[in-house]
């Protein structure tokens, strides 16, 4: 027996060497994968936290052209960098690049169109993080780790666009020497297993295959985006025995024979008594220190005597002193009044069941304290002693006060948030209605639109919807104040309340603007009826504070007529409507049509023909010539803008003037005719043509420019050459300062003054005493009729003797005739203009028309 124990002692003891001797080896190598994986970690994570710094900046200027990107990305670039390359790649195309040199290969690389990086870069983008793939074979030679990182920059609505790949390249050379892979100490065989960051799932890219084959130790290497495995086995492989073994199984050999087995079998018994007395000990030592820390206390109470025995903790808890004999009244008599019943019940239920014990209440200190106690007990006998009951019972003070607290806030919390919906409540009412007339707003309207027209849809009807805009409002606001236009908004908004029903929806989306949806079905004629009704009401006069208030208004209507308009254009058909209503004389109503809108987008593409004329300087001027009533010579041509449409040709005024002014762009294209009358004149003096003047339209707002006065000056004008024609209808009696000071500094200049159209706006003779001017021309409406009409006749005639009577040349124009010219002749007209001498020409027609009568008049 004893030879058996010695010889499975020996066995044992040469295992257990093995292996201590295989784990130190082991731990041996870990130490050096441990090292390795380190400084693969770092200089991966360290390498693409460089990156990530740039990939901010790029969110932040998303426009970086390639000077901008190659200045950042060369602060990543050091002396021992493993970084090979940073390309970026907007829309997944590489145009951005740092170093350019050597890498012009991999510019205009479009990773979805190539096989080998579609997958990774595509991957990146979808699951928006880094993505660590390789070693890969690069365009531009050699091998290296991409990391492709997703830029996704902001956009309109709080939302991110995605911008495309941001990919560094770690050079896998300069990586496996940085992370001493290539050390001639390293001791180890190491494989590298996880190609494109797919940890042992992967496939291995470094090392021998052997290794993975011959037990390896293994470590990850945890990278941003997944993680490789390392393999290591020592250099020559595992050794099969131990260092020391021999020298071990020589030593427990001879321990052995030296051994009594007496002796080991005493000692055996004896250790283990000791190790059993040493466990009871550490076992009784915990329980103590976990009592201690818990600050649980432990009781017992003899059940026949009534004897309490406490611990130290116990006494504490009760505010007792440690010494002295306890009993049941020294509990009872601590237990706070309120709490005394539910404890006696508590205690006497569990010892009439025999069963467990446990209950809650409140005891009061001798200090006056009252502290919270919670107590567990069971009931156990032994043999024939008395029953027992041994529990424990500790101080839950704390967690009662706090759950009081939880319980207070959880009630106070409820009541902020019932007074928060409260808020909200009367927030978004605030925000969807208008404060004045406490009707639905804009907001309100936009909200609403689309749901309004859908469920009339579904009833079988049309959604209407009336713009409404009060007439003569401004000149009420204007004359009584703001407190009486909000009164008159009121008022308005309590009509509107009153004349739709139920089913419409009344909002004020402006100052003096409503809008009223209603459901048509198949008459729209109730429509018409509305308005009527509105207008009719609306025209009634109001009384605020004595005075009394009348204003109308006009109304545009559109209708969802099911032919896939769009319901938030009903509001911008009907204000096309309403306009048409205002152009119309106002206090009216209009259906919006089709003509409507047609009219509308011609409107919008002249307008931007215009524009686009302008700047192709299309606009040029036209000569029309001017002559002697008595010698028929050429006293001056008036200049005349037209438009040299590109595919329509030259087109007159009438097709681009009103448009023009609505655009404001009727002083510039003033000035293009006056710059341009200006060189043909300097071109028609060079050319001796002799034409004394040359007569230019001028609009009434470049009147109203404060810088025109310095304009003209810097033209170098040269006296009497120049002619402004302005229409009459500027100068009324009571005309703008400005407008006044600009004339009298153009007569200074040196320009004539001249009136045009007279005769059909609102000028007086004080207009004309006032003004001054050198010419005046009478409308060609006055003077086509005067060969047939001798009441026309007798008209131009005044006009004439008003003329001559203040010293002031009369024109006329529209001489289509030579009777016309004998008439006008006979009245005393000074000049004649019109087609019975000539059409309106450009400088080129001008010149040779007169040239023309040059040679003529020679012959």
């Amino acid at each position: 027996m004893a030879v058996l124990v010695i010889a499975i002692s020996a066995a044992y003891a040469d295992h257990q060497n093995k292996i201590v001797s295989d784990q130190a080896a082991r731990a041996d190598v870990l130490a050096k994968v441990n090292l390795i994986r380190a400084k693969l970690e770092g200089n991966i994570n360290g390498n693409l936290q460089l990156v990530r710094g740039l990939v901010a900046t790029v969110v932040t200027e998303p426009y970086m052209g390639q000077q901008r990107f190659a200045s950042l990305a060369s602060n990543l670039f050091g002396d021992d960098s493993q970084l090979r390359n940073i390309a970026g790649a907007p829309d997944l195309v590489v145009s951005l690049m740092y170093p350019l040199k050597g890498n012009e290969k991999a510019v205009g690389l479009d990773y979805r169109k190539d096989d080998r990086q579609r997958e990774a870069a595509l991957r990146a983008r979808d699951e928006r993080k880094l993505i660590l793939a390789g070693p890969v074979d690069l365009k531009q030679g050699g091998q290296g780790f991409i990391g492709r990182f997703p830029v996704f920059v902001p956009s309109a609505g709080n939302t991110e666009r995605f911008w495309g790949i941001i990919s560094a390249v770690v050079d896998v050379q300069r990586l496996y020497k940085a992370s001493g892979l290539f050390d001639d100490d390293l001791g180890i065989d190491v494989a590298l297993i996880g190609e494109d960051a797919l940890g042992p799932s992967g496939d291995q890219f470094f090392g021998d295959v052997g290794v993975r084959k011959s037990n390896p130790v293994t470590a990850e290497v945890l990278l941003p985006s997944g993680s490789w495995q390392i393999a290591a086995i020592p250099k020559n492989g595992w050794s099969s025995t131990s260092n020391n073994a021999w020298f071990l199984r020589a030593i427990m050999a001879a321990a052995g024979a030296l051994v009594v087995i007496p002796f080991l079998v005493t000692g055996r018994l004896i250790g283990e008594r000791q190790r059993n007395y040493a466990e009871l000990r550490r076992l009784s030592r915990r329980l103590e220190l976990a009592l201690e820390a818990s600050t649980i206390g432990v009781w017992e109470h003899d059940l026949a005597t009534n004897d309490l025995t406490w611990d130290a903790r116990v006494n504490e808890i009760f505010g007792k002193p440690p010494e002295g004999r306890r009993g049941y009244s020294d509990w009872a008599g601590a237990i706070h009044p309120l709490d005394l019943a539910g404890a006696h019940a508590d205690f006497d239920s569990a010892v009439a069941s025999r069963g467990s014990y446990s209950s809650e209440y409140r005891i009061i200190r001798p200090d006056g304290e009252i502290r919270h106690i919670r107590s567990k007990a069971t009931i156990y006998q032994v043999g024939n002693d008395t029953p027992k009951m041994i529990g424990a019972e500790w101080d839950v003070t704390a967690d009662v006060l706090l759950h009081n607290d939880l319980v207070r806030a959880k009630q106070l919390s409820e009541s902020k948030n019932a007074e928060l919906e409260l808020a909200k409540a009367r927030i978004e009412h605030i925000a969807l209605h208008d404060s004045l007339t406490g009707l639905p707003n804009r907001r309100y309207l936009d909200q609403v639109l689309e749901e309004y027209a859908a469920n009339a849809r579904r009833d079988g009807g049309y959604a209407a919807l009336l713009h409404i805009d009060l007439d003569r409002f401004k000149h009420i606001n204007d004359t009584l104040g703001h407190a009486a236009g909000d009164a008159m908004l009121v008022h308005a908004s309590n009509i509107l309340r009153s004349v739709v029903d139920d089913g419409g929806f009344v909002a004020r989306i402006g100052g003096d603007e409503f809008v009223v949806l209603c459901t048509v079905h198949d008459d729209i004629k109730q429509l018409a009826l509305l308005a009527d009704r509105v207008i009719s009401q609306m025209s009634e006069p109001v009384y605020y504070q004595g005075h009394r208030c009348r204003f109308g208004v006009s109304v545009g209507i559109a209708v969802d007529n099911g032919k896939g308009v769009e319901a938030k254009h009903l509001l911008v058909n009907a204000d096309i409507a309403l306009y048409r209503a205002k152009s119309r004389g106002r206090n009216r109503h209009e259906f919006f049509t089709e003509a409507m809108q047609s009219e509308i987008v011609d409107t919008k593409r002249i307008a931007d023909e215009i524009l686009g004329g302008l700047e192709r300087k299309e606009f040029i001027a036209f000569y029309q010539p001017q002559f002697d009533a008595k010698t028929l010579e050429i006293v001056g041509v008036e200049a005349l803008a037209r438009w040299r449409h590109p595919e329509k040709g030259i087109l007159v005024p009438d097709v681009f003037l009103s448009i023009a002014e609505e655009l404001n762009v009727l002083s510039t294209i003033d000035r293009i005719i006056l710059k341009q009358s200006l060189s043909d004149f300097k071109e028609w003096f060079a050319d001796d043509l002799r034409i004394p003047r040359v007569s230019v339209n001028v609009s009434a707002r470049r009147l109203q420019d404060d810088e025109l006065i310095k304009s003209l000056t810097e033209l170098n004008i040269k006296k009497g050459t120049v002619s402004f024609e302005l229409v009459e209808s500027i100068f009324l009696d009571k005309n703008d300062d400005l407008v006044t000071w600009n004339v009298e500094q153009i007569k200074q200049l040196g320009i004539d003054i001249e009136i045009d159209d007279f005769g059909t706006g609102y000028a007086s003779i004080v207009s004309l005493l006032k003004l001054q001017p050198r010419r005046l021309k009478i409308d060609r409406q006055l003077v086509i009729p005067i060969v047939k009409s001798p009441q026309r006749r007798q008209v131009v005639s005044s006009i004439i003797e008003i003329g001559k009577s203040l010293g002031i040349e009369v024109i006329a124009e529209g001489v289509e005739t030579m009777e016309h010219a004998r008439v006008l002749n006979g009245l005393g007209c000074d000049i004649l203009q019109g087609y019975a001498f000539g059409h309106a020409l450009d400088s080129n027609g001008l010149k040779a028309f007169v040239r023309s009568r040059r040679l003529r008049a020679a012959s």
